[in-house]
């Protein structure tokens, strides 16, 4: 099957189905003309490679096992390959140092709300924003001289 058709059936751009070639996580064959060609397992390797970045995993790593996992009734399973418990073990202290580095940041933020005057003390959600019709900005119709000081709009 061709790239466009492989896109089609996993969601995944031909952009991205190039990437993936790139860093070798797929290899289909070239025909004369210089199409790629991809079989119907390209379709599972699809699945399997989100699923690994979903987990985290940096392509260079996913590389590396991809040949490790298989499917087990619609569920990423991995087989027993040399080194693959390192490579995850390895990729999930990463994360987790992530995440404490991250929770640290939260908390320096947090510090610095709670000694801004007129808080509570606490970080309060920011409000939702409140949807846009397609094609305008929320402050189209204003004049300009509007938009900078925040008045609302007056009518003509």
């Amino acid at each position: 099957m061709r790239i466009g058709v492989l896109a089609r059936r996993t969601g995944v751009s031909e952009r991205l189905l190039r990437y993936y070639e790139e860093q070798g996580l797929l290899r289909p064959a070239r025909l004369a003309n210089g199409y790629r060609e991809y079989a119907e397992s390209d379709i599972v390797a699809v699945s399997h490679i989100r699923s690994l970045l979903a987990a985290g995993l940096p392509t260079a790593v996913i590389g590396q096992v991809l040949h490790c996992v298989h499917d087990d009734g619609g569920r990423l399973r991995p087989s027993a390959c040399p080194g693959m418990v390192d490579h995850l073990e390895r990729e999930r202290a990463r994360i987790a140092e992530a995440i404490a580095q991250l929770g640290t940041a939260q908390q320096a933020l947090d510090t610095l709300f709670a000694a801004m005057p007129g808080r509570s003390g606490r970080h309060e959600e920011a409000e939702p924003k409140q949807p846009v019709e397609e094609g305008r900005t929320p402050t189209a119709g204003r004049r300009a001289s509007d938009r900078r000081r925040g008045r609302p709009r007056s009518p003509r």
